[in-house]
């Protein structure tokens, strides 16, 4: 079940980036890792985000970007967290498959780790994720943050 206030904090102020103006793996309470699952197939690949957080968090959405690299088509999605905590939508766009996790008002996620999974069909054989992103904007007691990063090989 929810918790916390109804109306959550909104993000403020410009979070960290890194030199090269883009979200950094780790930022105050909030850290993450990208990568594709190891269960993946020539046909069909998982890519999964882990959050981690030492603190509660007010807000958060989550972004996952899968480049379109030939086939590529939405099979599935899950979360760790309660699925009626999210709206999540899947779009096609600029020529990536975009998974998007926004946490709904009045939810606050507890401190812990916490994975967000993507899942979907490519073309037949290996497949490259060297063009694949991650990205989560979340905000805590003390303000916003942001992580992100590249989805790394599978493991």
């Amino acid at each position: 079940m929810p918790t916390g206030n109804p109306t959550p904090n909104v993000p403020t102020g410009n979070p960290s980036r890194s030199p090269s103006g883009s979200p950094q793996s780790q930022q105050g309470a909030l850290s993450s890792d990208g990568s594709v699952d190891p269960h993946s197939t020539i046909y069909w690949a998982q890519s999964n985000l882990t959050l981690k957080t030492t603190q509660p968090l007010a807000t958060l959405t989550v972004e996952l970007r899968i480049a379109q690299t030939g086939g590529v088509q939405n099979t599935g999605y899950w979360q760790t967290l309660p699925a009626n905590w999210f709206a999540v939508t899947v779009q096609d766009q600029g020529g990536a498959l975009i998974y998007r996790w926004t946490l709904k008002p009045g939810c606050t996620v507890p401190p812990g780790q916490h994975v967000f999974a993507a899942q979907y069909n490519h073309a037949t054989g290996p497949r490259d994720p060297r063009d694949d992103t991650y990205r989560a904007d979340a905000s805590d007691s003390d303000g916003a943050l942001a992580v992100g990063g590249h989805l790394s090989s599978p493991r």
